[in-house]
């Protein structure tokens, strides 16, 4: 809870599903959960609400992906790029490659080519066939840069080829589909920048959902793809997951508690918390309290103040993520790199807490402040790990 370490968040021990979320916020108000992880983050309370999302969208897991049809506008790339990413996507479709090779493939060839089919200046061939720019990285081409062991220069120069080829590759990565973006991408690309991929994720899934019917929010489930399901070890293809199964018992900046810069999970004591995404652990300590006390191996109460023990972790595209009050010590370490699903720690009710729970926030930009602070309902939503209980 960003922010607010001098504001109390309900909690009830036994929540169910369908209790009506007026009746939670009045009785809820009266108890716990500060805002506020830090005795740096004192000064940042309160601010206006700034979700910069929209509201999500439809998810259909067998939706076709239309390669003619009319393409979605986004400002960072123009239609014949985003027609491009439209045949990658029916490619891995049609090969019956799960949405997350889709991200991974788009992610790559937005970092390879800006998604244009690009020839080569010392690669005359490649200048009579159709292409949308000339590149020169040795003797790269195409949409993913292949060099001559993927196949001819035509073949190279062929959108679904070279797309159908990064799969085949993609396919035989271990793991694949729980591993970081860009460890899997270098496996396959074999880069000179290995780390440059991770840069694209988020939109690459943007344009998944865009043109392939929300299916960067599906997750597979005994080799079926099912929308919104991500929890915990479950990652949808966006990358990310919710950190918990508990459902939301506090909100993002009610009327009541406007400083309120996250949302509280209902969770059991030791109840796994599982990192939201890849990512680097930026800060794993115990909050200070009121009084500048760091008593994190115990139960808080309301009014105590400071977040106890806690973790913020940064994502690519400078998303970061607050996990407070947790029973112990995290069992992760600043500087160390987290992979999506991973446990980072174990829910408690450490620190401004009047029970056991999970207070959850997402900021951006990169900044842990009140500021940077968004609505993680929506943003999560959108992702494919909705914030809701899965009993």
């Amino acid at each position: 809870m960003s922010a607010a370490a001098d504001e109390t968040v309900p909690r009830r021990r036994r929540l169910r599903l369908g209790v009506l979320v007026t009746a939670l916020t009045t009785v809820l108000a009266l108890l716990c959960c500060v805002g506020g992880a830090g005795a740096f983050f004192l000064t940042e309370l309160g601010g206006d609400e700034k979700d910069g999302l929209t509201a999500g969208r439809g998810c259909d897991a067998a939706y076709q992906v239309d390669v003619t049809g009319d393409m979605p506008r986004f400002t960072e790339y123009g239609e014949g790029q985003l027609r491009n990413a439209a045949v990658i996507i029916k490619v891995g479709q049609d090969m019956k490659v799960p949405a997350r090779g889709w991200v991974i493939a788009l992610a790559t060839a937005m970092q390879e080519s800006a998604l244009r089919n690009l020839a080569n200046s010392t690669v005359p061939a490649s200048l009579t066939l159709p292409h949308e720019g000339v590149g020169s990285d040795h003797d790269s081409l195409g949409l993913f840069q292949q060099r001559p062991g993927w196949g001819s220069v035509q073949q190279r120069m062929t959108p679904s080829y070279a797309a159908g080829k990064f799969y085949e590759k993609l396919l035989k990565v271990p793991n694949w589909q729980r591993r970081p973006l860009t460890v899997v991408a270098q496996r396959v690309q074999v880069s000179a920048f290995p780390d440059a991929y991770a840069k694209h994720e988020d939109l690459a899934g943007r344009i998944v959902d865009a043109l392939a019917g929300g299916a960067a929010r599906t997750v597979e489930i005994a080799g079926k793809a099912v929308c919104d399901a991500a929890a915990g070890a479950r990652i949808a293809a966006s990358g990310w997951t919710a950190p918990l199964p508990g459902g939301i018992v506090s909100g993002f900046r009610t009327t009541e508690r406007p400083s309120h810069n996250g949302v509280d999970l209902d969770a059991d004591k030791r109840t796994p918390i599982h990192a939201a995404a890849v990512g680097r652990v930026l800060v794993a300590r115990c909050d200070p309290d009121h009084s500048g006390r760091r008593d994190c191996d115990r139960d808080g109460w309301p009014g105590k103040g400071g977040c106890g023990w806690f973790v913020d972790i940064l994502h690519a595209g400078g998303y970061v993520t607050r996990y407070c009050h947790l029973i112990q010590r995290p069992a992760v370490a600043p500087g160390q790199a987290v992979a999506a699903g991973q446990v980072i720690g174990y829910s408690g009710s450490s620190g401004n807490s009047s029970g056991p729970h999970l207070h959850f926030e997402v900021h951006t930009d990169g900044d842990r402040s009140s500021r940077g602070a968004i609505n993680p309902v929506p943003f999560m939503r959108e992702r494919g790990a909705p914030l809701v209980s899965t009993a």
